[in-house]
């Protein structure tokens, strides 16, 4: 296991788009899928990671506790499903049922759109406000598999309210570290390593 942290993409970036088929529905998510919503938030996650695995619950916690609000949530896992058939379509599909997810999980066979994202580790987060602008990137919480802290969500529960609100968040944010993105072998990105 090779513990990686968020790329911290710069804040302000647009939000790329991107278009994915949802793994319960077979539908296409795309951000379009989220107009009229005043923020949204992305997230890398997948089925086989500690990481994930730690925090799984709150991901489900937040999915509900923000279910028809102005927040519009994505999971997205971009894992090498050949490598790693724990986060193949069908096991992803089978982690959102059993975790009762309300919102979209994607699968992005192509990695293009963790890329477009620098997206680097699982879990990684990224809020986006209204006009679809990077307002945080960065951890969940300060909790992690082995540290004995409470997982609360915390700090992106912050972000969120603080987007949600139009108010200001602080650009001091503490990086997301998790597992790496499983890529394809030769489709590793330059920021990778």
């Amino acid at each position: 296991m090779v513990l990686t942290a968020s790329t911290m993409l710069p804040l302000g970036t647009q939000a790329p788009d991107f278009h994915l088929p949802e793994v319960v529905s077979g539908e296409t998510i795309s951000l379009a899928s989220f107009a009229g919503k005043k923020a949204l938030l992305v997230m890398f996650i997948c089925q086989h990671c500690p990481f994930v695995k730690h925090i799984q619950t709150e991901l489900a916690l937040l999915g509900k506790d923000y279910d028809g609000s102005d927040l519009g949530i994505v999971a997205i896992s971009a894992n090498d499903a050949e490598k790693y058939p724990d986060d193949a379509p069908d096991s992803l599909k089978a982690m959102a049922i059993e975790l009762d997810f309300k919102f979209p999980f994607c699968h992005d066979a192509t990695q293009e759109t963790a890329k477009t994202y620098t997206a680097a580790c699982t879990p990684d987060f990224f809020v986006f406000d209204a006009e679809r602008k990077l307002a945080y990137r960065g951890q969940l919480d300060d909790s992690r598999p082995s540290n004995g802290k409470p997982v609360t969500g915390a700090d992106l529960r912050r972000a969120i309210a603080a987007v949600l609100a139009s108010q200001p968040i602080t650009e001091e944010q503490k990086p997301s570290i998790g597992c790496n993105i499983k890529w394809k072998p030769g489709n590793e990105p330059s920021y990778f390593g």
